[in-house]
C-alpha cells in the first residue's frame, strides 16, 4: 500500500492514478488517512459479478430502473 498526503495527492494526481493500478492508495490529511483510491479493475473484484453503480453511471441513465411513485402521507389519517 502506497500513502500519499493530501499535499502530495494535488500536486501530482497522475502519480496517484498510476499508483493507484497497482495497489491501493491511501490519502492522509494532517497524517491521519481519509481516502482511499483503488483502480477501477480492483473495484470491480471487490464488488463481485453484476452490474455496479459504476456501470450504472456509465449507461449514461439509460440502465437505472425507474423511480417508484412516492407514497403520500397525510395529517389525522381519518377518510376525509
Amino acid at each position: 500500500m502506497k500513502t500519499l498526503s493530501s499535499r502530495a495527492f494535488n500536486q501530482d494526481v497522475s502519480l496517484a492514478k498510476r499508483l493507484a493500478k497497482v495497489e491501493p492508495v491511501f490519502i492522509t490529511d494532517r497524517g491521519r488517512p481519509t481516502h482511499v483510491l483503488i483502480g477501477i479493475e480492483a473495484f470491480r473484484h471487490m464488488a463481485g459479478p453484476g452490474e455496479s453503480i459504476v456501470d450504472l453511471l456509465a449507461a449514461g441513465g439509460e440502465a437505472l430502473p425507474e423511480r417508484p411513485p412516492v407514497a403520500r402521507w397525510t395529517r389525522g389519517g381519518g377518510g376525509r
